[in-house]
């Protein structure tokens, strides 16, 4: 996963954005409505995490905006306001879920798998390609019911591959989910991992479409 942090307190900020990425997402994060607006219209994220408080507005005022053009990015709103009404006006504005803050991050990340599981459709925590099973929620991954050893750049890839296995995903589409603003994106590493994962769950796993991208391909 992609993950894009909106929260101006640089603490929390920065413990999102070591805590995630140590669950395997990639993550960037700003501190203003303005800045996580030209984010979103720059990259491609697989769910937002907004504070509903910050510096130049609101939060809710954000995602308000996003909805009513068409974005469609799972939102988990972070805030400190927790009665009723308050969740019930941060859902109805749009967000997929709500936490309270403190939070504990493993709950944090689990909420973030399932918002993201809901907008692509799946009801089963694991990914699933005829042998191959990966569990993003202990980062595991197996063949034949045997686990593999997985890097986290090789997870993410394989992971964007299954979750649509029919859909053809683009270099460029496997380098957003690779890397961060403040990570230099290798010219092959795509290739690289592609080869490296053929190795470990089998070289007729993931097709190659020249000029176009790569999907997965036909496994027992």
């Amino acid at each position: 996963m992609r993950i894009l942090v909106v929260e101006d307190d640089p603490i929390l900020s920065n413990g999102l954005r070591t805590g995630l990425a140590l669950s395997g997402a990639t993550v960037d994060a700003v501190e203003t409505c303005e800045d996580a607006d030209a984010a979103i219209a720059a990259a491609r994220y697989s769910a937002i995490v907004l504070d509903v408080m910050l510096p130049d507005g609101s939060g809710l005022d954000l995602l308000r905006n996003l909805r009513n053009r068409g974005e469609a990015t799972p939102v988990l709103l972070l805030t400190a306001r927790d009665s009723v009404g308050d969740k019930v006006c941060g859902l109805d504005s749009g967000a997929d879920d709500y936490l309270a803050k403190p939070f504990d991050l493993d709950e944090l990340a689990a909420r973030l798998r399932a918002i993201v599981r809901r907008e692509a459709g799946r009801a089963a925590p694991s990914l699933t390609h005829g042998a191959i099973v990966l569990s993003p929620a202990d980062f595991s991954a197996t063949v034949d019911g045997k686990p593999i050893s997985l890097s986290r750049r090789e997870f993410a890839i394989l992971s964007a591959l299954m979750e649509r296995p029919g859909q053809v995903r683009s270099r460029s589409e496997l380098e957003d989910r690779l890397y961060g603003w403040q990570e230099d994106i290798e010219s092959n590493a795509v290739e690289v991992h592609i080869h490296n994962l053929r190795t470990k769950i089998g070289k007729d796993a993931i097709q190659t479409l020249r000029g176009v991208g790569y999907r997965m391909g036909a496994v027992r």
